[in-house]
């Protein structure tokens, strides 16, 4: 059986595609799959080299392949098309040159919905949201978040991190990783400071490389993240990030999943790994940087305005913080919730103020308790998506071959 994929970016990959790769595997040891990753603004362009390394049997398609295929390349059968993550334009293109069925997972914009065979939904908001949008009850299916189980089971591997600790997830992408790593290893230092007996780590994405983290590192961010320049060394067991005015040294693991299932608090950014510290019931605060603006990642052409001459930088910074203002919250758990359970960070912020309110958060016992316990519960209705997702799909693929 062949089935095509198409996704993009860094947290589609980990949170969407892996799980689901994992499970159509177990079901499906002979399957022949193919993961296109189209051009997108919230790439890291490590992707499909990621994909490569963890899945060797798959093929994998970076952007430019990708686009490359589209005008010249070609397969023979396509069973099915599955919708990973980008614009559903370049889904509708794949799946008319495969002459495949599509699939769809959580997104069906209005007159999109038409493409799909079936699309998989998160949960009954979301179904209710893409009948809405257009698809038909019966078109809709409900799986659960495939990034649940993406958490669980990275979370059973060992971790080079001190357990009990906090753990800074800085984010993979390009603009995340030139001026966040900086802004973050300066909140560390400071956490160093205050709390010397507290364990402090970073988890780094596998899609930044070392010579990103490297560059980043040299010229310590944008002056308004208020970074430190640092580098990166071996360490005796793991790599080590190293703050060049302090010296102060802080390991560095590859294996976020198990490194967050035991660590006292998570300082990320919203992203998909809030959506897994609360699947593994990990107390998490969530900074939004806005020091930066310009730099931010929105959908569609807004994205692009800061590249307006003259006036694109200042009209961005305006279109950001109208657009931060209309969302009180900002991390995926938060939103489910529907009140602000994991403690938020937003606007212009100094890496001294977010060290200091991180360690009032770890040292609050009752916070953290509650935390554990309304996080670690709001998805456990979702565990085993991947493998009901993988179930249908090759069901309904094997009842119309």
């Amino acid at each position: 059986m062949r089935i095509a994929v198409a996704s993009n970016g860094p947290g589609e990959t980990m949170g969407w595609l892996r799980p689901l790769a994992r499970a159509l595997y177990r079901r499906e040891p002979e399957l022949d799959l193919h993961v296109f990753f189209s051009p997108c603004e919230y790439a890291s362009g490590h992707e499909a080299e990621v994909v490569r390394e963890q899945f060797p049997s798959a093929t994998a398609y970076a952007p430019s392949e990708y686009l490359k295929f589209l005008v010249s390349g070609s397969l023979d059968r396509v069973d099915a098309l599955q919708y990973l993550g980008g614009d559903l334009a370049h889904s509708a293109l794949l799946a008319r040159k495969f002459h495949a069925p599509a699939y769809g997972y959580k997104f069906g914009a209005r007159k999109k919905h038409a493409l799909f065979r079936r699309i998989f939904a998160v949960d009954e908001n979301n179904r209710e949201q893409l009948i809405r949008n257009g698809a038909v009850p019966s078109q809709v299916e409900i799986v659960g978040n495939l990034a649940i189980d993406g958490a669980l089971d990275d979370a059973q591997s060992l971790s080079e991190l001190a357990p009990g600790g906090i753990v800074i997830l800085p984010g993979s992408r390009r603009e995340e990783v030139a001026h966040l790593i900086p802004f973050f290893l300066r909140a560390a230092v400071e956490l160093r400071r205050l709390a010397r007996e507290v364990p402090v780590g970073f988890a780094l994405s596998p899609f930044t490389s070392r010579q990103e983290v490297e560059a980043a590192l040299r010229t310590g961010g944008d002056p308004l993240v208020y970074g430190s320049r640092g580098r990166v060394e071996d360490g005796e067991f793991t790599l080590e990030i190293v703050d060049e005015r302090t010296g102060e040294r802080f390991p560095v693991t590859r294996r976020s999943a198990a490194a967050m299932a035991k660590a006292r608090l998570v300082l990320t950014i919203p992203g998909t790994k809030t959506i897994e510290a609360a699947a593994l019931g990990t107390p998490y605060l969530a900074c939004v940087p806005l020091n930066l603006p310009e730099k931010v990642v929105v959908n569609g052409p807004l994205t692009y305005l800061d590249r307006v001459p003259f006036v694109g930088v200042h009209l961005k910074r305006a279109v950001i913080a109208r657009v931060s203002k209309r969302f009180p919250l900002a991390s995926q758990p938060n939103i489910d919730i529907g009140e602000m359970v994991a403690p938020e960070l937003r606007g212009t912020l100094m890496p001294a103020h977010v060290a200091r309110v991180t360690l009032d958060v770890a040292h609050d016992e009752e916070r953290l308790r509650v935390m554990r316990k309304r996080l670690g519960t709001l998805y456990t209705r979702h565990r085993g998506a991947a493998d009901r997702m993988a179930q249908a799909l090759l069901e309904e693929l094997r009842a119309v071959a």
